[in-house]
């Protein structure tokens, strides 16, 4: 899933469970390309988790132009420096998992067609964002 924070899903795109997310990363960040103008200043960081951390996935992002933040795994004969502020942000995707968990269906994963399961997840995505557009009041959580 690519998000821009906790309530706005960019894309997704469904994987097994027993297979890496690494190439379905790619794909993703190869389906949606630059995000933002290359004229706009500031750069464009991706805060992506150490699954996604392999030469291919940086490489890419980098040729889209953005800043990959992501550690280097552990055993890495040349670790790379990272923003270690700015990828504590990277919970605002878990908190997006979470919220879309939160509906039943996609949490138990009732449905078993791919196509279904995508429909409810676009239909929990459109909730969760609808949502995000009522004030909040003193009284509600």
């Amino acid at each position: 899933m690519l998000a821009a924070d906790n309530r706005c899903a960019i894309g997704f795109i469904l994987s097994g469970g027993e297979a890496s997310d690494a190439g379905k990363g790619r794909l993703l960040l190869d389906t949606i390309g630059r995000i933002k103008d290359p004229d706009e200043e500031g750069p464009l960081y991706l805060l992506m988790d150490r699954a996604y951390e392999d030469g291919e996935t940086r490489r890419l992002a980098f040729e889209w132009g953005y800043h990959p933040v992501v550690p280097p795994k552990k055993n890495r004969k040349k670790p790379w420096k990272y923003d270690k502020e700015l990828y504590k942000q990277r919970n605002e995707v878990e908190r997006m998992f979470r919220r879309l968990k939160g509906f039943r269906r996609i949490g138990t994963r009732y449905d078993k067609v791919d196509l279904m399961f995508s429909m409810y997840i676009y239909l929990a995505l459109c909730i969760i964002a609808v949502c995000s557009l009522i004030p909040r009041s003193v009284n509600r959580p």
